[in-house]
């Protein structure tokens, strides 16, 4: 009959089902947050977050465990099917969301180098080469004042930043570094990442030089003696300030590189990713 009240024992097992319902989902809570301390130990330890061999266990203990509350093992497997794939959901959301990765995200906007060769080709001359004889004058005025750069003296090293399109010449002059625009008896070449990294001692000119990606061109004994140079500087030398400067712009450098080239720059050639 419409309407009629239920029985005082339905009321009862009704109630009850609720309770029992409200126990399976704090139960499932529980097993969502023990899955993200997982998936957290997971990422700290550098291990993938998908563990086929441990989501097998899972089912096939889900099926065992299920015999013995009189359960179908079709049942339980179906439940915990369910429970997996939220668990491996929230799993990627919470991934996606860690600094790191949210970092990432951020670094794929920075724009390569090569996009800001225009910008750069409107700087004029004679402003690239002041900041170029300021810059190397403090990482090497020590070297100068102790002789150490004499062999350049009346001679052209030429630095190519090939990405920006720049294109410098520097030398001494009555034992003062200056930027030349001469033509250079040798040239060190690369993309402005991998000379920063270079500038900022964040990998070693032996590792950029091998792989080619700095080139050494024209007079080899004379690029040489520069790259030799360059390796014996004392880093301590160089002002502190400078060095900080240096170095978190290179490790800035190389991460906006990496993560272009993971995920790329959203409308950006996959080719202008270095």
């Amino acid at each position: 009959m419409r309407g009629a009240r239920p029985a005082p024992s339905l009321r009862v097992a009704r109630g009850l089902i609720d309770v029992v319902d409200g126990a399976v989902l704090a139960l499932l809570a529980a097993r969502q947050r023990l899955a993200a301390q997982a998936a957290l130990s997971k990422r700290r330890a550098g291990v993938p977050l998908h563990d086929a061999v441990r989501e097998a266990e899972v089912r096939a203990h889900a099926q065992r465990v299920a015999g013995r509350f009189g359960l179908r093992p079709s049942f339980a497997r179906e439940v915990l099917d369910v429970a997996i794939r939220e668990a491996r959901s929230r799993q990627q959301e919470d991934a996606g969301d860690a600094p790191g990765a949210r970092l990432a995200r951020l670094l794929r906007w920075l724009p390569p180098p090569s996009r800001l060769a225009p910008l750069a080709s409107r700087v004029p001359q004679r402003w690239q080469q002041r900041a170029l004889e300021a810059a190397m004058a403090r990482v090497l005025g020590p070297a100068i004042a102790a002789g150490d750069l004499a062999f350049l003296e009346g001679r052209c090293l030429g630095i190519e930043v090939t990405d920006l399109g720049l294109r410098w010449g520097i030398g001494l002059r009555d034992g003062r570094l200056a930027s030349l625009g001469d033509a250079p008896e040798a040239s060190v070449r690369g993309t402005a990442t991998d000379l920063l990294l270079l500038a900022g001692r964040t990998e070693d000119a032996d590792t950029l030089f091998f792989q080619r990606r700095l080139v050494l061109t024209g007079d080899t004994e004379l690029g040489l003696t520069a790259r030799n140079l360059l390796e014996g500087l004392s880093w301590e030398a160089v002002p502190l300030g400078l060095r900080i400067g240096l170095a978190r712009g290179a490790r800035l450098a190389r991460a906006a590189r990496q993560a272009r080239r993971e995920g790329g720059r959203p409308g950006g050639d996959p080719r202008q990713q270095a």
